[in-house]
């Protein structure tokens, strides 16, 4: 069962994503809040595994909220869906630690599959904000070389790895196309993590696909 945390300062959004997600055997709706002090408030009580968080809220925003929050909880999992697609709102709160950006206007179903994928531990991403993220900053993830350490800090596994995650590619496809477990895969993941400074996925996506010009071929 995944436990929720619905977090959104329109009470009717709230309440739709609620009806929806309820329909899902393996999802639970532990707690709302309607800002970002209301999610702090109930995370430490409710301890959900994953928390839907709006950006722009009174009071205290998703991106102050995403910090804060993993911060203090590292292993929580915060999904971001947003009436607003612009590269400043999404840099922040992936910046933050936040594992995917997505629209309020996207398919029911797909919404419940990326909260399964994002506690998997799969970064999501709406279509065309990678994109439109890398095209716009040459320095995604980070803008001091003091905390965003060069590629070459990567050793050739990692590269590859780097690579492929930056194609979107999941661990067992990495692992199928490099020859190795899916656990080395995870290994090799944590490193480029500790390496290069980076929260997750979503970030290393992002720094890799500037890095490599979209992904160039391994």
């Amino acid at each position: 069962m995944i436990r929720l945390l619905l977090v959104d300062d329109q009470s009717l959004v709230r309440q739709g994503l609620k009806a929806i997600l309820s329909l899902e055997t393996d999802l639970e709706i532990v707690g709302m809040a309607e800002n970002g002090e209301e999610a702090i408030a109930q995370v430490e009580a409710l301890q959900p595994d994953v928390i839907l968080m709006d950006v722009r809220m009174p009071v205290m925003n998703g991106a102050n909220a995403t910090r804060i929050i993993c911060e203090k909880y590292p292993q929580m999992k915060i999904l971001v869906l947003s009436t607003y697609d612009e590269e400043r709102d999404v840099s922040d709160v992936i910046r933050a630690g936040a594992k995917g950006y997505l629209l309020k206007d996207m398919p029911s179903e797909e919404l419940v599959n990326a909260i399964r994928c994002v506690n998997s531990g799969y970064a999501q991403l709406a279509p065309g904000l990678l994109e439109r993220i890398v095209n716009k900053t040459s320095s995604p993830v980070n803008t001091s070389p003091s905390t965003s350490p060069p590629l070459t800090e990567l050793t050739t596994r990692e590269l590859d790895v780097a690579k492929l995650v930056a194609t979107g590619a999941t661990n067992q496809e990495i692992a199928e196309q490099l020859y190795i477990s899916e656990s080395t895969v995870k290994t090799h993941i944590n490193s480029i993590f500790h390496r290069l400074n980076l929260k997750n996925r979503a970030q290393l996506a992002i720094y890799a696909n500037s890095a490599f010009g979209h992904a160039a071929p391994i």
